[in-house]
């Protein structure tokens, strides 16, 4: 392959995802902090839910080894 036909694509591909980058919407700041407020709390409840449920895994393994 000459290298003219290798660069073209790469020329196609930068253009297309320019263009595609100009279509994004941002988020607006209000919208963005209950996204990132929602994630943040999303994550400690499951966050509590797991570690909840390790204790009780935990204490489960340990009752029945002790029997």
């Amino acid at each position: 392959m000459s290298e003219a036909a290798e660069k073209a694509p790469k020329k196609s591909w930068f253009k297309g995802l320019k263009a595609e980058y100009k279509k994004i919407i941002w988020p607006d700041r209000k919208s963005l902090t209950k996204q990132t407020a929602a994630v943040v709390v999303t994550s400690i409840v499951l966050g509590i839910i797991i570690k909840v449920l390790d204790v009780i895994m935990t204490y489960g393994v340990d009752a029945l080894i002790k029997l």
